[in-house]
């Protein structure tokens, strides 16, 4: 009979892409914590859940979406994934396009392994002032 353990989620991070390099490796652009505007709505063409998993053993399916502050799903991204023992682990990404953030305010990311919420965490869109252009110098 097979083994079936749930994995330890060990890191998610929102970032703006999620890139393959030449040597397998990946890179995570624009890690982000909050999203600084000016005015609402503000939309991002991409936006990238960066999450690894590991200490499972079976296959596996994660839930990531993004939750306005009134808890409206904005998005929602499925992966499935397999860990052959418990010394191995598994690195996904939930990209999500054209994603509208509809007000400034605290949103929240849930990550979902086989149905079950592992973690939510804060997304904040936060209102920021419009930098003044600097007047220019008077014609000499």
């Amino acid at each position: 009979m097979a083994k079936h353990i749930v994995p330890t989620l060990q890191a998610s991070v929102v970032c703006e892409d999620v890139r393959q390099e030449n040597n397998g490796m990946q890179s995570l652009v624009g890690v982000l914590n909050l999203i600084p505007a000016t005015k609402v709505p503000v939309g991002l063409l991409k936006l990238a859940v960066w999450t690894r998993w590991v200490g499972g053993i079976g296959k596996f399916k994660q839930k990531a979406r993004i939750l306005a502050p009134d808890k409206t799903v904005l998005g929602e991204a499925e992966v499935e994934f397999e860990l052959q023992d418990t010394i191995g682990q598994a690195t996904n990404v939930n990209f999500f396009a054209g994603v509208q953030f509809k007000d400034f305010g605290t949103y929240l990311v849930e990550i979902y392994v086989e149905d079950k919420e592992i973690i939510h965490y804060p997304f904040h869109v936060v209102q920021v002032q419009q930098q003044q252009q600097p007047a220019a110098a008077p014609a000499q």
